[in-house]
């Protein structure tokens, strides 16, 4: 016999395949044992197996790997049972385990750092030029400001899982790369590696997926419209975008590239967009379009003086409102009329019960509102049956670096083994629980 033709003793390839099938068994039992007590709360191994459907030996097995990976605690004696037989609690964990959030946006870069119980570690908005700047320094810059957001992470005693970045255009969510995003000027970025990199000694995953569809996400697990199961979430940047919830679940399209609501063509007469057409809604309701209306004086574009963050912007319209200055009143009222008759596309196509404004269409959502309600109830088909309203988010221009850094920790529910061993791997986000 050849050496090629001996046999090697050891492991056969049955057996390898086996081995990867029990591994990947155990991972998907961990993530379920994982979710439950973040769905639930604390409970009991045997209220775990009885919930889940493993058996309890299994779930004792599983527990003790979790707590060694510090993702649950005990947290003491439940008795129950006419005897008070004891059980002991454990819950979800996590304070020793950090995610950061970030968006990159037209003027401004946005971080959310939490653990993964949830405490609020880093939340703050850096003024950034990222249109002027293009790809290759607005990517060094998000990478400085992550680095430091970062290390307040570590600070406060959490080893940071992944990054999650929203960005405002298409983006391949599988290969980190931004294919379009016509309001910065991107085509075609591989984000996510050239990120990584300026982030540097700190290894950690990123990931990455539209702002709109990261808003739609936290919306969705912790907004006014938490729990809806057919919503649209509407960002109100220079751009504008839609993350469509459909039955509970975020409408993706074939290649992903769904949501771009703010480039359906409106007025064929109309302005030129960022992304080349004219006529697109974004040239009539996006920030940009308001702030040129409004106070021209400060229109994008313009250069000289820092662009002002976003929020001075609106908050300066929103003084001119209160003032009864009537360029700003015309404004908003003609930005609400447009905003009535696209939700009334949105509404036709999707049938959704509730539009949730989000950015500074939150910010003036009491002007803006009543003539965008009274516009899309005109023009919507189905009329009052459709039975669809505006509401104002309460996360500000914060929900997509809020949805980014649920994306990640949603990655570390979802494969809890990574921890303390192998990369998380970037895959496309999914609402709770899904």
């Amino acid at each position: 016999m050849s050496v090629a033709q001996r046999k090697v003793p050891g492991r056969t390839a049955g057996d390898r395949t086996q081995a990867v099938g029990h591994a990947s068994l155990r991972r998907a039992n961990l993530a379920t044992v994982l979710r439950h007590l973040r769905d639930e709360g604390s409970c009991s191994r045997s209220d775990i197996a009885d919930a889940t459907g493993l058996h309890r030996a299994t779930v004792s097995s599983l527990m003790a790997e979790l707590l060694d990976r510090g993702l649950v605690r005990e947290v003491g004696i439940e008795y129950v049972g006419a005897v008070g037989r004891p059980r002991r609690a454990v819950a979800l964990d996590g304070s020793h385990v950090g995610v950061l959030g970030t968006e990159i946006n037209v003027d401004y870069a946005a971080l959310y750092g939490t653990d993964l119980g949830g405490r609020v570690l880093v939340d703050r908005r850096v003024g950034m030029d990222a249109m002027g700047m293009g790809p290759d320094r607005a990517i060094k810059e998000l990478g400085r400001v992550a680095r430091n957001a970062i290390e307040e992470l570590v600070r406060a005693g959490a080893t940071p899982a992944g990054v999650g970045v929203a960005v405002p255009g298409l983006v391949d969510v599988v290969r980190g790369a931004v294919a379009f995003a016509p309001n910065l000027g991107w085509r075609d970025v591989a984000l996510t590696v050239r990120l990584r990199a300026e982030i540097g000694h700190v290894r950690v995953p990123v990931m990455a997926d539209n702002d709109a569809n990261l808003a739609a996400l936290a919306e969705y697990t912790g907004g006014i419209a938490a729990g809806t199961p057919d919503m649209v979430y509407l960002t109100g940047e220079v751009g504008v975008g839609g993350g469509i919830v459909v039955a509970g679940r975020l409408l993706r399209g074939a290649d992903g590239f769904s949501g771009e609501v703010g480039h359906m063509p409106v007025d064929p007469t109309g302005s030129r967009c960022g992304c080349g057409r004219t006529g697109c809604w974004e040239t009539k309701v996006g920030l940009a379009a308001l702030v040129r209306s409004a106070t021209p004086e400060l229109a994008y574009g313009l250069g000289g003086a820092p662009s002002p963050d976003p929020e001075e912007r609106v908050t300066q319209i929103a003084r001119g409102l209160a003032e009864g200055d009537p360029r700003a009143h015309a404004a908003v009222a003609e930005v609400g009329r447009w905003l009535g008759l696209g939700g009334s596309i949105l509404v036709n196509l999707f049938n959704p019960s509730v539009i949730v404004l989000g950015g500074y269409f939150a910010k003036l959502a009491e002007r803006l509102i009543p003539p965008a309600q009274a516009e899309l109830e005109r023009l919507v088909i189905a009329g009052p049956a459709a039975r669809c309203r505006f509401v104002a988010s309460a996360l500000g221009f914060g929900a997509a670096s809020r949805g980014a850094a649920s994306m990640v920790a949603d990655q570390v529910i979802n494969d809890p083994a990574a921890i303390g061993s192998a990369p998380i791997a970037a895959t496309a986000p999914t609402l709770a629980g899904q």
